[in-house]
């Protein structure tokens, strides 16, 4: 079982535009739609096309637009109604693969709402295989609520914790890594643009391009306690780091039609061949295949097995010695 909190969910409206976006002018749409969404959901709906046992947990009413959206499609969750509706937010993609994302900032939930929802969470991933808090934090709630809810979860279940996965950015994503060692996450799974962010090692650009300064990058969260750190690399694919694995993962060439879930799509095939006990390199592979097929996929589509290819996904060792740390 896989159990995910999205703190922060959404209704993903994507639009689908036959030309470049214009600014300022009117345009048609070709094609509109709309999924539930947030880091964690989204996960959840990729394992769950792949008949995986998976739990979304977050905050919402009962007759709330996301929770609905969850019902009809028919992914387990767990809700703790708020009081309050959930937010919005409008993906518009280009037909050259450019997608442009409006987030609005989501409902402020209060300290006994923050409570309720990490009790609710716990309860839900007692026995479980991993734990993966995804996502953006709403207004109300501090920077630390994922080290609060990793300290909890290890205190609670000792050596019966589920691994615990973080996919985050920004603030929140720093304060789980400065929390201390005994609070890092069991995998890190930051893109090029969080983990030079988190870091302070070179530019999303650079990592990107050079394999050696992302892998550089990877071994200062290995040395600050995280034991695995996936980093997604765009269209180079993505490294797999720990204390004994360095690799890298490429894909052949795809048309992107859309980068909506890539990431998530990433963390999912990861997860996948995770609990199917398949090793490093395979969910490395697995990892990269879905991330791409993720991206060839229009709108908030997102992928199954049947979409993805791990066959074609070739693996490498990183060139760097990874005693040379940062």
């Amino acid at each position: 079982m896989i159990v995910t909190l999205t703190t922060n969910p959404s209704l993903d409206r994507t639009i689908d535009l036959a030309a470049p976006l214009a600014r300022g002018h009117v345009q048609r749409a070709k094609a509109a739609s709309q999924d539930p969404g947030g880091k964690g959901v989204n996960i959840c709906r990729a394992l769950a096309t792949s008949s995986a046992a998976t739990m979304a947990v977050l905050p919402g009413n009962d007759d709330d637009a996301v929770v609905g959206a969850l019902r009809l499609a028919g992914i387990r969750f767990a809700n703790l109604p708020i009081g309050a509706p959930l937010r919005s937010n409008i993906t518009v993609t280009e037909p050259d693969g450019t997608t442009t994302k409006i987030n609005e900032p989501g409902p402020e939930l209060s300290e006994a709402d923050q409570a309720n929802l990490i009790a609710l969470l716990l309860d839900q991933a007692e026995g479980a295989d991993w734990l993966v808090l995804a996502g953006s934090l709403p207004p109300g709630v501090g920077h630390d609520f994922y080290a609060r809810i990793i300290e909890r979860a290890r205190t609670r279940f000792g050596a019966l914790c589920p691994s615990i996965a973080v996919d985050s950015s920004g603030p929140p994503l720093s304060a789980v890594m400065s929390a201390g060692r005994q609070l890092a996450p069991d995998l890190l799974k930051p893109n090029a643009e969080e983990l030079a962010e988190l870091t302070g090692i070179g530019t999303e650009d650079e990592l990107e391009n050079d394999l050696a300064l992302a892998a550089a990058a990877a071994r200062t969260l290995l040395d600050q306690g995280c034991a695995t750190v996936l980093a997604t690399l765009g269209r180079q694919g993505a490294i797999l780091a720990s204390e004994t694995t360095w690799l890298h993962g490429t894909h052949p060439p795809i048309k992107a039609r859309s980068t909506v879930g890539a990431g998530d799509s990433a963390l999912a095939g990861y997860l996948l061949a995770s609990i199917a006990g398949h090793d490093p390199q395979d969910r490395l592979r697995q990892a990269v295949a879905y991330g791409a097929a993720a991206a060839s996929l229009p709108g908030s589509t997102l992928p199954s097995q049947h979409h993805t290819d791990p066959s074609a996904v070739v693996i490498s060792p990183v060139a760097l010695n990874p005693s040379q740390g940062g």
